[in-house]
């Protein structure tokens, strides 16, 4: 185990995370930045130097993607303490799947600033991860999807206010449709989405290998939908048939790494197979392959996305903070991080095999299956899509 960092990574947290959001009847009612705060820090794992606190975005840095009304509107919110009716009509805020509750424009913002602050850090020479962002589907004047800024897209367009083309990897269990259609008139931004298939889950559209840009732009994203249940195996040949690939022909200045944490097993809300070593072994794939700086640091600015199990949740992301900042963290945890699990009130999944395992160690024990002949088909489906087969 090696508690101390060999590369350069900025963690960017804040206290509000600790508060109460999204009311008390909510899949993102849930401990998950501060439960992963605290785990990480129960292997000691995390430095002064390492983190900075995250500061709400600028009203001038939301426009950039959100309208002037929708800001606004999000503002009045919080200044009146509830969403007026053509509010929630007009922009989708203050409703069952949105709702409003305390510093209700504040909260977000500043896990949208931390996106910000995530791309200056990569700018300046190191990874900058931000677990309270992953906001992937808002839309410029509207919520979607428990989703009220689109902090992944301001996050890219910083990257691109110093001339860098992107590569946006969306590894969430449901489509990055918002940052697609940002970016779709855009060829300096290419957005990969690996997702459950939209024809079984939310957003129920879009999302398909077809789905492949406009006239205007020519190809600008790939997306493959996933079968239920997709394993291990089986998500391996899916990624390695379509991220080298596009790597070797975008050449991206920089790497977006969307790192939801729903496409893992045992998550409420997904419908996949995948294990906590499969989202690591990912997303070490993209760390270790993205382009870097003179001195070898990747130009990765990495952010959180979808989790609804905050136990696997808090477990899969501190194992991704110490790929990013190079440490060898130890399968077994500690003491203090039981302790923290083990104070969630969480018991959904308590009668399956898998659960007390959850509190032992930070990874999975999943059988291997054979590989569907489905999977193989969508990987020719891949091998054919325009943009890797365009000269």
């Amino acid at each position: 185990m090696n508690p101390l960092p060999t590369r350069k990574a900025t963690f960017i947290g804040a206290a509000k995370y600790r508060r109460k959001t999204y009311g008390s009847n909510h899949p993102l009612a849930i401990p998950r930045v501060s439960l992963t705060y605290d785990l990480i820090n129960s292997y000691g794992a995390l430095t002064d130097a390492e983190f900075l606190q995250a500061r709400k975005a600028a009203d001038f840095e939301l426009e950039w993607f959100h309208t002037a009304d929708y800001v606004s509107a999000f503002k009045r919110a919080e200044a009146l303490g509830r969403v007026s009716n053509p509010t929630r009509k007009q922009h989708n805020l203050g409703t069952l799947e949105n709702p409003y509750f305390e510093r209700f424009f504040t909260i977000p913002a500043t896990a949208t600033g931390a996106s910000i602050q995530a791309a200056e850090e990569v700018i300046r020479g190191r990874i900058g991860f931000n677990p309270a962002g992953g906001m992937h589907h808002a839309r410029p004047d509207r919520a979607l999807g428990f989703c009220y800024f689109n902090d992944p897209v301001l996050g890219i367009l910083r990257l691109r206010r110093e001339g860098w083309r992107v590569l946006y990897v969306d590894i969430d269990a449901h489509h990055g449709d918002g940052v697609e259609a940002a970016f779709v008139d855009d060829p300096e931004v290419f957005t990969l989405s690996l997702h459950m298939d939209t024809g079984y889950a939310y957003p129920f559209s879009g999302g398909q290998l077809a789905d492949a840009g406009t006239a205007k732009s020519g190809y600008t994203s790939l997306n493959v939908p996933l079968l239920q249940d997709t394993h291990d195996a089986e998500y391996r040949l899916l990624f390695n048939s379509a991220w080298q690939p596009l790597l070797d022909k975008f050449k991206p200045d920089a790497v977006v790494l969307q790192a939801g944490s729903d496409m893992i097993f045992a998550d409420p809300l997904g419908k996949l197979g995948l294990s906590t070593q499969c989202f690591l072994e990912t997303a070490r794939m993209i760390l270790e392959t993205s382009p870097c700086h003179a001195d070898g640091t990747p130009r990765l600015l990495v952010t959180g996305g979808g989790g609804y199990h905050p136990l696997v949740l808090a477990r899969a992301w501190t194992g991704l903070w110490a790929l990013l900042s190079g440490r060898d963290l130890a399968e077994e945890i500690p003491a203090a991080g039981v302790q923290a699990l083990r104070a969630v009130e969480w018991d959904m999944d308590e009668d399956e095999d898998y659960f007390d395992r959850l509190f032992i160690s930070r990874l999975d024990r999943l059988e291997n299956r054979p590989v569907r002949p489905e999977i193989h088909a969508l990987i020719e489906q891949i091998q054919q899509h325009p943009y890797l087969k365009s000269t």
